[in-house]
């Protein structure tokens, strides 16, 4: 099967490792010109066989990591990938890029899912507008335009995906940080009822804003360019030139701690917006609502979370107790056991951004009558000596040597046989809806751990999940103007 009949028209792939493979296809129109910062729309109907080939270029993005330097000079921002093996009416497994909102392309190679696919699930990954096309306040269009990209691409799934060997009412999505928070947020969205069936929330970004909050950045972001954060002021301006914008913002957020709070001092420019439409409330509260108890959830995090961004901030070994206090000061709730400035500085950040949004996720969906699964994953990377941020990616996608994650695993021979086990976890949840462990509940709570030697155990960050008890995840304020 390298050649398939979309909605919009014919298709040519490839076959890799007994995988049909289609790269690039469109699910939206390009957002630009008249369509620029509004809500996406389908993608038109095309003659003859379109290649599919070639992964569709990322929507204008952060230039952080080198990701500039992926990014082409085509509008087509908004297409799908998938990786189908023999068989019909298979599972299907929706992955959502992360990147702090900011960066995010499906191109990237540790996502390729032909390891994914080969357990007998169609996989099928994409882009979404970020940073500001994404996810700025702008007057004149609607809120959460990369969370409405994700929606459009949940309905080119259901409309389209059988004739890739897929079914369109056995769709798990799944995501991490950015993806994660992406997962968390398409739980508690009206329009995307109905599109997906199942749900895995790796490592949960926190981060959603007030309105108030999201216009404010934008004011300060297009005042950059001399301009209004307005559809009419901003649709002008070239893409890739805004973006640029925000990298200025970026690199000197930490200015306005007075004024937005928590995400200036961890530069934190963009996020969901609560905006009462879009996304009428924060995941946590929906969950506890019941917004979600009809779609089973794997929620979970790294132990080590924050280790990732202190190694790139280059403070492993040199964290401060004035830093580790600071932390406590701005992002904990109380105070935390006596620990080494270091471990104190990780542990705040981590539970704030990470850790506990995750938990109180699985927390909220059973609340709210549904059913939730949890995990963490504590094995070591070599070369971070902990299990931090992004380090569960290669694992569940079994690209261990791909892409720049492949550096957590650094060729360590225990991590094949750790990648086996997340793979058939998550694939068997999205098959059959059980991963394998027992289902988390408020007294037991019981906790799948993936280490060399994977156990079940009670959730083992009990000091952080008393301390952060009483702690709700709201929207972030606007503190002042």
């Amino acid at each position: 099967m390298t050649e398939v009949r979309a909605a919009a028209g014919k298709v040519r792939g490839t076959t890799e490792e007994g995988v049909a493979v289609f790269r690039g296809i469109p699910f939206a129109e390009p957002p630009v010109g008249e369509l620029r910062f509004a809500a996406p729309r389908p993608a038109k109907a095309w003659d003859g066989v379109r290649d599919a080939t070639q992964f569709g270029p990322p929507a204008p993005q952060a230039g952080f990591f080198g990701m500039d330097a992926l990014i082409q000079d085509d509008d087509n921002w908004l297409t799908v990938n998938v990786w189908s093996p023999p068989g019909t009416d298979l599972p299907v497994m929706v992955w959502i890029p992360g990147g702090a909102y900011i960066l995010g392309m499906s191109s990237l190679p540790e996502y390729d899912g032909a390891r994914l696919a080969q357990a007998g699930v169609v996989v099928v990954t994409f882009n979404y507008r970020v940073g500001i096309e994404g996810f700025a306040q702008i007057e004149g269009a609607p809120a959460n335009r990369g969370l409405l990209d994700q929606v459009a691409a949940l309905e080119w799934v259901r409309d389209n995906i059988h004739e890739f060997g897929g079914d369109p009412g056995h769709v798990t999505i799944f995501g991490q940080s950015a993806g994660g928070g992406s997962v968390a947020a398409l739980l508690a969205m009206p329009r995307a009822k109905g599109l997906f069936h199942r749900a895995i929330a790796q490592s949960v970004a926190g981060t959603f804003f007030t309105p108030e909050l999201a216009q404010d950045i934008a004011t300060v972001c297009a005042a950059e360019l001399g301009r209004k954060p307005t559809v009419a002021d901003l649709s002008t301006v070239d893409p890739h030139g805004l973006s640029a914008a925000a990298d200025v913002l970026t690199a000197k957020i930490t200015e306005y701690t007075d004024r937005w709070g928590k995400p200036a001092h961890r530069s934190i420019p963009f996020s969901p917006v609560v905006d009462g439409d879009v996304l009428p409330t924060t995941p946590w509260q929906a969950l506890r609502d019941g917004a979600a108890k009809n779609i089973d959830l794997i929620v979970g995090h790294t132990r080590d979370e924050q280790r990732l961004f202190t190694a790139i901030e280059g403070m492993l070994g040199e964290v401060t107790e004035e830093q580790a206090a600071t932390a406590l000061e701005i992002f904990a709730p109380r105070q935390y056991p006596d620990a080494e400035p270091e471990e104190l500085y990780e542990l705040v950040h981590s539970d704030w951004l990470f850790r506990m949004p995750s938990f109180h996720l699985a927390e909220a969906q059973v609340k709210g009558g549904g059913r939730a699964y949890l995990y963490e994953l504590t094995w070591n990377s070599p070369t971070m000596g902990g299990a931090c941020h992004g380090l569960d990616v290669p694992l569940v996608f079994g690209n261990l040597d791909k892409g720049q994650p492949a550096m957590l695993i650094n060729g360590a021979p225990e991590a094949e046989t750790l990648s086996a086990h997340m793979r058939a976890a998550w694939t068997a949840f999205a098959k059959y809806g059980n991963p394998g462990w027992p289902a988390y509940d408020a007294d037991k709570r019981l906790t799948q751990i993936f280490d060399v030697r994977p156990t079940v155990t009670k959730y083992p960050e009990e000091a952080s999940r008393l301390i952060w008890q009483d702690h709700t995840f709201a929207a972030l304020p606007l503190i002042s103007r």
